[in-house]
C-alpha cells in the first residue's frame, strides 16, 4: 500500500486537534494525541506506519548514523493508505476524509463553473497524437491561494499520482501551469524531436527534444510557448509559484478513464483553496474530426450493489437496514 508522509502538526491543525506544550515532541513514545489518531486511523481503515522527522528520513536515505532528534525538527507521520484511494495521497484529502468520517464536516459539493462554451478555454488535439498518447483532459483552478505548505503539497500530490495510478507517467502525465503566463487556445500535437525547442522546468537554456532526452538520462526523475513535453517534463515558462493565482491543469494519457481520475483528484483536492471554494473551471477539448468533450466531469453517480456482495466482502451477515446508510441521518438539514 502507498505510504503518505505528512507533517504531524499541520495534519492535527487540519483535524482540529491541538497539542499541549508537554507532548509537542514525542517520537520514541506514544502520547495521548497520537493514540487517539491511531484509533481514528484504525476505524477509518488506514494505519500510522511510522513517526519520524524530515532530517531522520534524509539521514536514512544517505545511510548516515542516526542521532537523537532535536525539538526544532518537524515530526512526520508516515501513513499507509489503500492503493485505490488516490484522494488520500495528500494532506488535504487525508484530513478532509478523516473529518468527514469523524462527523466534523459534510461531504463537499464540487461544482463545475457554469460558463458558456464560447467562454471556455480550448484544447485542440491534432490527429497525430492518436498513435502515441491519444487523450487529454484539462481544467482550471481560479483564484487559488498558495502558501509554502499548500504549494509543496500540490507538487507532492502530482509526484505521488505519477508514481501510483499514472505508472510513472506511462499511462498519464500531469502538467500544471500558471495560466497568467500563457494564453489559449492550446494545442496538443506531435512534432519531430528536432522541431521541439523549449526551456524545461528548473533549467535556464533551450533544449531540442533529442537533446532533452539525452540530458534527462542522467536525471532520476526525469516564439511559441511549449507548456510541456509529456511524459517527460513541463516547461519553465509557465511554472507555478507561490504567487500563482490561476492554475491550468492538463493530463495527457493512453487511458482516458485514468486521465479523468487523475484530473478529478487534482482539482477536488485543491479547489478548497480557490476563491470560489470547491468550484472548478471547465475546458473544452476538441478534435479535428468534430468530436469534443468538456472536462472535468464532477457529476455524481449511483451504483447498485447486491446485499449478498456486501455481506460476503465484510464476512458478516446483516439485514439491509443495518447495511444501508443515509448521510442525512448524520448531517440533518
Amino acid at each position: 500500500m502507498p505510504t503518505v508522509s505528512v507533517g504531524r502538526d499541520r495534519l492535527f491543525a487540519a483535524l482540529g486537534r491541538t497539542y499541549m506544550e508537554s507532548d509537542s515532541f514525542l517520537i520514541s513514545g506514544r502520547d495521548k494525541a497520537q493514540e487517539e489518531f491511531e484509533d481514528l486511523c484504525f476505524k477509518f481503515g488506514i494505519e500510522l506506519d511510522d513517526v519520524t522527522t524530515e532530517k531522520a528520513i534524509i539521514r536514512k536515505e544517505k545511510h548516515l548514523e542516526e542521532v537523537e532528534p532535536s525539538e526544532d525538527e518537524e515530526v512526520i507521520y508516515k501513513i499507509e493508505v489503500p492503493a485505490n484511494r488516490y484522494d488520500l495521497l495528500c494532506l488535504e484529502g487525508l484530513s478532509q476524509a478523516l473529518r468527514i468520517f469523524a462527523g466534523l464536516d459534510p461531504i463537499p459539493t464540487y461544482t463545475v463553473a457554469n460558463i458558456s462554451k464560447e467562454s471556455m478555454l480550448k484544447m485542440h488535439v491534432k490527429p497525430e497524437t492518436s498513435q502515441i498518447r491519444p487523450y487529454v483532459v484539462c481544467a482550471v483552478l481560479r483564484g487559488v491561494t498558495f502558501d509554502e505548505a499548500r504549494y509543496n503539497s500540490f507538487i507532492d500530490l502530482q509526484d505521488r499520482l505519477h508514481q501510483n495510478i499514472c505508472r510513472r507517467r506511462t499511462l498519464v502525465a500531469i502538467g500544471t501551469h500558471d495560466l497568467d503566463t500563457i494564453e489559449g487556445p492550446f494545442t496538443y500535437e506531435v512534432l519531430s524531436p528536432k522541431d521541439i525547442k523549449f526551456t524545461p522546468l528548473k533549467q535556464t537554456r533551450n533544449f531540442s527534444a533529442d537533446e532533452l532526452m539525452e540530458f534527462y538520462k542522467k536525471d532520476l526523475k526525469l516564439k511559441k510557448t511549449v507548456l510541456s513535453l509529456p511524459p517527460i517534463i513541463n516547461g519553465a515558462h509557465s511554472a507555478i509559484t507561490l504567487e500563482t493565482k490561476n492554475v491550468f491543469i492538463e493530463c495527457t494519457a493512453t487511458d482516458l478513464t485514468k486521465a479523468n481520475i487523475v484530473l478529478n483528484t487534482m482539482v477536488t483536492m485543491f479547489s478548497m483553496y480557490c476563491e470560489r471554494k470547491f468550484e472548478v473551471e471547465p475546458v473544452e477539448v476538441t478534435y479535428t474530426d468534430g468530436r469534443s468533450y468538456v472536462s472535468p466531469d464532477l457529476s455524481l453517480y449511483q451504483m447498485e450493489v447486491p446485499l449478498s456482495y456486501i455481506t460476503k466482502l465484510i464476512g458478516v451477515s446483516l439485514p439491509a437496514h443495518e447495511v444501508s446508510y443515509s448521510f442525512d441521518d448524520q448531517f440533518p438539514s
